[in-house]
């Protein structure tokens, strides 16, 4: 469940920064408020995750995720070149992100997740 809410947390931090970009310096009110909800959904799911996933693992998923999604929608809609290098530093970000999940220990994830549940 940690893993889910934070690659969700990580797609609203994709929302946020688009929304940032189209609201014009918070001049536009519909992407301000975009913004600011997908701003607070983002934070609370990663403050959730890293609860239950370590600090390092799930800050530079979500980074990587969210930076990542924010890119190839900038380049689909046109809002930036669509370049081979790009595409091929995308990849690299995305394969790490899958790679840090690869490599987190399940039971790192079960003794967090249960000190969690004690410690709230």
């Amino acid at each position: 469940m940690a893993w889910f809410i934070l690659v969700s947390s990580a797609v609203f931090e994709a929302v946020w920064a688009i929304a940032m970009s189209l609201s014009e310096g918070f001049t536009r009110l519909g992407p301000t408020i975009v913004f600011a909800i997908a701003l607070i959904i983002s934070m609370s799911g990663l403050g959730w995750a890293v609860k239950r996933i370590p600090l390092g693992t799930a800050y530079t998923v979500w980074t990587g995720i969210g930076a990542s999604l924010a890119v190839i929608y900038s380049m689909a809609s046109g809002m930036e070149p669509v370049t081979v290098g790009k595409v091929v530093f995308l990849a690299g970000i995305i394969l790490c992100v899958v790679g840090l999940k690869m490599v987190s220990p399940a039971s790192d994830n079960k003794k967090s997740d249960s000190a969690a549940t004690t410690a709230d």
